[in-house]
């Protein structure tokens, strides 16, 4: 028997399952500071949660129970599904079958937390990684000490009223630098652990079951990231540093998964090869190890990686083939070094790749036999018909497997295009560009200083100030949309979407990826709850989904003919 139990919940529902690792993550934390832990995972419950809640509190008396919030929306322009209404069902539910208090972390919620401890009506909160925060909270609720002296800490004062224990001794002087923006978080992690990955056991994370359901396994080197690209929410949510974890944990880490079963693993890292040197030598360790022990499940390792276009020279090329990498996932955003510039940036401003770069990964890639998948982000701030065109092309020249792209870009309260949206409407006008689909009225944003607390400001970013929701989207006004589209706040950039389609022909349609909507094709290209994607995995596909993207028409007729559910035009 450990100290107490402490309660993990994983509230997300949408299929193919995504591994809820952050659990994994807390759960070695807490079991090595002396607490029993135990994990219900409503994924595998999602149309008998409610039953699944009340058999499990019925049973059991937790010290503490927290819950991961790993996206609140979708980020799909076109789609824009929100999750977090879901998520406060299944939080309310829980708090009607324990008193005790309950804390929310994860990277979607640590994009708006102040916003969302208020929304959900929990009782505290972490921004970033929150496996030592969460087990010095645990540890004052059980010897009677304060939550308030649990610096980094969250707390929810009541009367839309949310606060951050300090984590230093010299107290925030802004709204900014009270709601953790600029800081490193690399103390809120735990580095220097294996994080303990189990399959087949009651009330844990089960990694094989989520891998059979998903198709993915996944592992984290490092967390944070210091660069400061326009888009990204990650150096605010995770933290502007590297947090790199120490190479025999990782590699501990893989070891024990692939042993389970678990073959195919995608990394989690921001960006998997920043801070190359330490991605390098966690490849030299797989790979010494395979060479080393004939025996070793590393031998059955398949991974999948995120990458920036540098760096990534041919060392660590062949270092990614001697691991057993399948494919790269390499993110340049776009070709145009104009829209580029100030787009995709380090801390101090500047560039670090051209599109020479993102050629040079596809060839190093494809000349050592690993898959290629280049994504791209279309609608960004001074993106015309001409520059989108030319990315189009430019990017379907290249030998890629798959070529993705997305039309619009979330705009969240500390990324840089958020901030710089509400600088731009400072609580006065709506910005043209500024979208929702479920928009009423024109958005128009406030900056943090303008608003009454920090709430307030990150509330504006995913609901309406009737209190619907409202995710903010960014479409740049000078693609070939009419009038009554740019004006209106729900307006859909649908002349773009079909240009895209008609531009690129029938023929590459199986490789690449486009926003799709309504009557525009007979696709779904959305995550949650693809047809495409959940039958891939009922078939026993494993891997990233888009290895297979080429193969999508004949892996659904295998579907329909093995009697499997394909919604009719999928």
């Amino acid at each position: 028997m450990g100290r107490a139990l402490v309660t993990l919940v994983n509230p997300n529902k949408i299929r193919p399952t995504i591994t809820p690792y952050a659990l994994d993550i807390l759960t070695t934390s807490l079991e090595e500071s002396g607490f029993d832990v135990e994990v219900v995972d409503l994924n595998f419950h999602r149309d008998e949660w409610r039953a699944a809640l009340a058999g499990y509190f019925d049973r059991r008396r937790p010290l503490l129970v927290g819950v991961t919030v790993r996206n609140t929306d979708t980020i799909y322009p076109q789609e824009q599904k929100v999750f977090v209404g879901e998520h406060r069902e299944i939080i309310t539910e829980i708090r009607r079958l324990t008193s005790a208090p309950l804390v929310v972390g994860g990277v979607g919620f640590s994009s708006m937390p102040f916003a969302l401890v208020d929304y959900f009506g929990v009782d505290y909160g972490v921004k970033g990684p929150g496996e030592l925060i969460i087990c010095r909270l645990a540890d004052a609720l059980l010897t009677g000490g304060s939550p308030r002296d649990v610096p980094g800490l969250i707390v929810n004062e009541g009367g839309g009223a949310v606060t951050r224990v300090p984590v230093s001794a010299e107290l925030p002087t802004s709204p900014l630098a009270h709601a953790g923006h600029g800081e490193s978080r690399a103390w809120q992690a735990n580095r220097g652990t294996a994080y303990t990955r189990r399959s087949g056991v009651e009330h844990k994370v089960d990694n094989l079951a989520h891998y059979h359901h998903g198709g993915l396994g996944n592992i984290l080197t490092k967390n944070g990231c210091p660069f400061t690209c326009a888009h990204c929410v990650e150096p605010d949510a995770k933290g502007n540093g590297f947090a790199r974890r120490t190479v025999t944990a990782v590699v501990d880490e893989v070891e024990a998964l692939t042993a389970q079963g678990v073959h195919d693993l995608h990394t989690t890292d921001s960006e998997f090869n920043l801070s190359i040197a330490n991605s390098k030598a966690v490849l030299r360790e797989i790979a010494r190890r395979k060479d080393t022990d004939a025996s070793s499940p590393l031998h059955s390792l398949r991974l999948w990686i995120y990458s920036q276009p540098a760096p990534f020279d041919e060392e660590f090329a062949d270092l990614l083939v001697a691991a057993g990498c399948r494919g790269v996932n390499v993110a340049p955003d776009h070709v145009r070094e104009d829209l580029l510039n100030g787009w995709k940036v380090t801390a101090k401003g500047t560039r670090y790749y051209t599109f020479d770069d993102t050629v040079r990964v596809v060839e190093l890639a494809r000349e050592r036999g690993m898959l290629t998948m280049v994504e791209v982000l279309l609608g960004m701030p001074g993106e015309t018909l001409d520059t989108l065109r030319e990315c189009i092309d430019r990017i379907m020249a290249l030998d890629a497997t798959v070529a993705g792209f997305t039309l619009g870009l979330r705009a969240f309260p500390y990324s840089p295009l958020g901030m710089d949206l509400a600088r731009q409407c400072s609580g006065e006008r709506t910005v043209r560009g500024l979208q929702s689909n479920t928009a009423t009225e024109p958005i128009v944003l406030k900056t943090i200083d303008q608003c009454a607390s920090v709430v307030e400001y990150e509330r504006q970013f995913l609901f309406e100030p009737s209190g619907g929701f409202r995710p903010v989207y960014y479409f740049s006004p000078q693609l070939p949309e009419d009038e009554e589209t740019l004006s209106r706040p729900d307006g859909r950039w649908l002349n773009t979407l079909r240009f895209m389609w008609e531009h690129i022909p029938e023929r590459d349609y199986p490789r690449v990826m486009l926003p799709t909507a309504p009557g525009l094709s007979r696709h779904d290209n959305n995550y949650a709850d693809n047809p495409f994607l959940t039958s891939m995995v009922q078939l026993g596909y494993r891997g990233a989904f888009w290895s297979r993207w080429r193969d999508r028409d004949s892996i659904i007729e295998e579907a329909r003919a093995k009697g499997i559910v394909v919604p009719a035009g999928a």
